[in-house]
């Protein structure tokens, strides 16, 4: 390393607009270049600081490396105690996450917020050993007047990048910071020594979670042997694929699974993963798989659909790969909220009109745009696109396609869009709100002239297709907040369809449960268990917040791990069986008063329809089954106005 002094002759030579010394390091001189191209000035005393409540966000986030790392902390924080010296470590925006060392020394540090919560990025303080690795990539020392902020020149340091065992990707940085007077060149080495001790910790505490993970998948495989199956890590990447499942995923998300992994998913809290993967994934079912309080991964299955040969329906339309033909008569329920809001679908299946659908997430939105699509005048595919699922640059070739050689890693062919997939059919936007505003315009002109402009080309595709926008969102708010377009607002929604929440759908709670219960078990190969009368009445009495969907997975869930013979309160899930209201007669809906006699009868009526659902329909075994002779079956069923039961008597 050159003399302090023709370091310091050289910084003074940069920032006065002439040529430093040609012997300064070629690292230190690109770093100056880029500090001054971030706008900082040499006279910044302190880097910036975070919140308290933002830096235990970041924390929490970190955890994982938080824990890697403390050993390589502990030991360092005794060795350097009373020797002018602190280590810290980064994350990889450059914030510091955590420090020890001498405590004079970590005191000094605080001056500059070289301390918990700061940020140490070039963009933030100028050169320095932090934000230099982030920019190079590489092992750095940076002493004394080497680092652009005067303030700083006092200190010396030395970091080195911890990469992730599996991708190589930086997750973090270790540094050793002390007093410039206090100069040793060696701690470069043991920067890099405690690094890459931190990268063996992490290594070893993937693979006791892979393992982990992995029993679970072995596990579940016995049950699920005619299923898809993909497995996901805490950092979304795949450990575990059958053969198809990642080609079908592909062919429904281009784009969504990158280098073996799902990336968006460690962008997200893993609690947040399975509404999240649900719909993209609509037609499977996801697992968060924990180890006490820690979320190890999530597991996909996708289900084969049985083929059966039958006569075609010369109205049944061709059905894409992994299409899903969904009918009015395919959606259960005898509410009159639910019945009323099919009645209005199948008159606006018969037009052309736009048709935004609403309602909160689980609802069953999907099932009416499919079936919209099924009961309508043309002949073309249902294509889905989900506009919250897939990142903003992922979003515009999904809709519009790209043409050969629009950008790096695309198809040579290019690929066609789902707007000219979907011509002559239906497109169904999901999460409509999530779409970003400035493709929002482009959408309209599709709208409004039905020519689909493909990236990177010139040439316009005339299509003809239906749309079909659902949301959880209120997007007449998200109008008035500009961050929707009102005039796409008034394309989308000519025809209004709003669908009815499961808490206010009152019965079909147990019609679904009993519905839900026979597909699982099905799937199992084996016969259907028995609903309890006070399983089926906490059921009907809980608010359900997932909605449908929710009811489907927690069925699935008590079916698989549940008795195969009967299921009951005790099989419920604890988040659902710990639920205030669950069981408290005071959470049931307004329209059924909380009295004993109505909660009797609540609970009656629901083991009357789980019991006749269970023997599908056959009234005598029904009968048998409640212990009760026919004819007290027949008065429970009109006492009940459960009448439309008795057309099934065989």
């Amino acid at each position: 390393m050159i003399d302090e002094r023709t370091i310091r002759r050289s910084w003074e030579a940069f920032n006065s607009g002439k040529v430093p010394c040609t012997a300064i390091r070629s690292v230190v001189l690109a770093s100056w270049h880029r500090s001054r191209q971030h706008g900082i000035a040499i006279d910044c005393q302190r880097a910036p600081l975070l919140s308290e409540g933002e830096l235990f966000r970041r924390q929490t986030a970190s955890a994982s490396l938080l824990a890697a790392a403390r050993p390589a902390l502990l030991k360092a924080r005794t060795f350097l105690e009373g020797a002018d010296s602190m280590i810290i470590l980064v994350e990889p925006s450059g914030l510091i996450l955590d420090v020890g060392g001498d405590r004079r020394t970590l005191d000094r540090g605080c001056g500059i917020h070289l301390e918990r919560g700061g940020r140490w990025s070039e963009a933030d303080i100028g050169t320095n050993a932090i934000g230099t690795v982030l920019a190079v990539g590489a092992p750095v020392q940076i002493h004394g007047p080497e680092h652009f902020c005067a303030d700083v020149q006092r200190w010396t340091c030395a970091a080195a990048p911890i990469h992730h065992p599996l991708d190589k990707t930086l997750i973090g940085i270790l540094d050793i910071s002390g007093d410039a007077v206090q100069f040793q060149p060696q701690s470069l080495a043991y920067a890099v020594l405690a690094s890459q001790q931190i990268e063996g910790m992490i290594e070893h505490a993937i693979r006791a979670e892979h393992e982990q993970l992995l029993l679970h998948v072995v596990a579940k495989r016995s049950l699920w042997l005619s299923e898809e199956m993909l497995a996901l890590d805490a950092g979304g990447r795949i450990i575990y694929t059958t053969d198809h499942i990642q080609h079908a995923i592909e062919a429904q998300h281009p784009g969504l699974i990158q280098n073996h992994r799902v990336p968006f998913l460690a962008e997200i809290p893993a609690d947040r993963w399975p509404a999240r993967l649900q719909e993209l994934l609509p037609t499977a079912n996801i697992e968060l798989i924990r180890q006490g309080d820690q979320a190890l991964g999530a597991m996909i299955l996708l289900h084969k659909r049985a083929r059966s040969p039958a006569t075609p329906d010369p109205k049944a339309r061709p059905a894409l790969k992994e299409e899903r033909i969904v009918t009015f008569d395919q959606i259960l329920g005898r509410s009159r909220a639910l019945r009323e809001v099919i009645d209005r679908a199948r008159h606006f299946a018969q037009a052309d009109t736009p048709v935004l659908i609403e309602g909160e997430t689980g609802v069953g939105k999907e099932l009416f745009a499919r079936a919209i699509c099924q009961d309508g005048s043309s002949n073309g595919h249902f294509v889905p696109v989900n506009c919250g699922g897939l990142p903003h640059e992922l979003i515009a070739s999904e809709l519009f396609g790209y043409a050969a050689g629009a950008f790096t890693g695309a198809r040579a062919k290019g690929q066609p869009g789902k707007l000219a997939v979907a011509d002559g059919g239906l497109l169904c936007l999901d999460e409509i709100g999530e779409m970003p505003i400035d493709l929002q315009t482009y959408l309209l002109r599709v709208l409004d002239d039905g020519v689909v402009y493909p990236i990177g080309s010139n040439q316009g595709q005339r299509v003809q297709v239906r749309f079909v926008a659902m949301t959880n969102r209120d997007l007449a708010a998200e109008v008035a907040a500009g961050r929707f377009r009102h005039d796409l607002y008034h394309r989308l929604s000519v025809l209004r369809l709003t669908i009815p929440p499961l808490r206010a759908r009152g019965d079909d709670v147990v019609l679904l449960a009993a519905h839900f219960c026979r597909l699982s078990a099905a799937r199992l190969g084996r016969a259907a268990p028995a609903l309890s009368a006070e399983l089926l009445a906490a059921l009907a009495a809980y608010t359900w917040p997932g909605n449908v969907r929710q009811l489907r997975n927690v069925i699935e869930a008590m079916v698989v791990g549940g008795h195969p013979a009967q299921l009951g309160l005790a099989d419920l899930p604890s988040e659902l069986l710990l639920a205030p209201r669950v069981l408290a007669p005071q959470a049931l809906p307004a329209s059924a008063p909380a009295d004993p006699v109505t909660n009797l009868k609540l609970s009656e009526r629901a083991t009357i329809e789980a019991a006749v659902a269970a023997c599908r329909g056959n009234l005598t075994r029904a009968a048998q089954r409640l212990g009760i002779a026919r004819s007290t079956l027949y008065r429970r069923l009109v006492e009940h106005g459960l009448t439309a039961l008795m057309v099934r008597l065989p």
